[in-house]
């Protein structure tokens, strides 16, 4: 098991961030589906009365989601799967600005790998020591890496100007371009914790696909937060009315696109 808690600072409020977030997945989710795989949402709801963490809300919007990843993977894991086992289950309890997601493959690993992304959302720096009030058994486990958004390097086969936050300027909301120790006195500012649990049970496999799952987190994270800043001025001012109407026409899209597209080889939606 490999405990990760990844802290993503941004230049915008907590509030402004639930709005960012729900818009960002799903232009990023139609971005990455096509030809039979991608993103199929089953189940987009409100739910109630359902404690994930003490001291958080009860109800939230629950959503349930079925990832095709067949092209998505590496080489080598397409080459120990079989056929229809690269089909994983997310469900997510959004719980603002409490997030739980559970990622799993009941098909074909069942109990033997999950997935758990815990996200609070705090207006701060990045700098609280222990948001999700770990165990001191888990404190030693746990692995803190921040993310900077502007300055952390970006695959150059994965680069876009269009989300470089070194060059974005929001005209609606005068924030950016991000340059030089921006973390340190952008205002407004927040952080995203998020704390990923992962254990995959596979003797000789199980340190390699960790570690793998891991590094593509890292990187999810990282590419994601800088489309959410450098789409700023599309989501800047939009309502949770707007958001619902959105997710609903992107279901439609999605599944349009799922049977009629073309295959779309990196992923990069959110985690919620």
């Amino acid at each position: 098991m490999i405990i990760k808690e990844y802290r993503i600072i941004l230049p915008m409020t907590v509030e402004e961030y639930q709005v960012a977030q729900l818009y960002s997945v799903a232009e990023a989710s139609k971005n990455e589906t096509g030809g039979g795989e991608g993103i199929e949402i089953l189940k987009n709801e409100p739910y109630d009365n359902f404690q994930l963490l003490e001291g958080q809300p009860t109800h939230g919007q629950y959503t349930h989601k079925v990832y095709y990843l067949q092209s998505k993977v590496p080489a080598w894991v397409r080459a120990l799967a079989p056929k229809g086992s690269l089909e994983f289950h997310e469900k997510a309890w959004n719980a603002y600005p409490y997030c739980r997601t559970e990622f799993s493959n009941p098909e074909y690993m069942k109990e033997n790998f999950y997935l758990t992304l815990e996200s609070l959302h705090v207006a701060d720096r990045g700098d609280s020591d222990n948001v999700h009030k770990l165990s001191p058994e888990k404190l030693k486990k746990r692995e803190v890496i921040i993310i900077d958004i502007a300055n952390d390097p970006v695959d150059a086969k994965e680069y876009k100007p269009e989300f470089d936050p070194r060059k974005f300027h929001s005209e609606k909301a005068d924030r950016g371009p991000l340059g030089g120790n921006w973390r340190q006195h952008v205002k407004p500012v927040m952080c995203c914790y998020k704390l990923v649990t992962i254990e995959f049970k596979w003797f000789g496999l199980q340190n390699k696909v960790e570690s793998w799952a891991h590094k593509a987190e890292r990187k999810l994270f990282l590419n994601f937060h800088r489309q959410v800043f450098c789409w700023m001025d599309q989501w800047y001012g939009l309502t949770m009315d707007d958001i619902r109407r959105i997710e609903d026409e992107t279901k439609a899209d999605l599944d349009r696109q799922r049977h009629e597209g073309e295959v779309r080889t990196q992923y990069a939606a959110g985690d919620e």
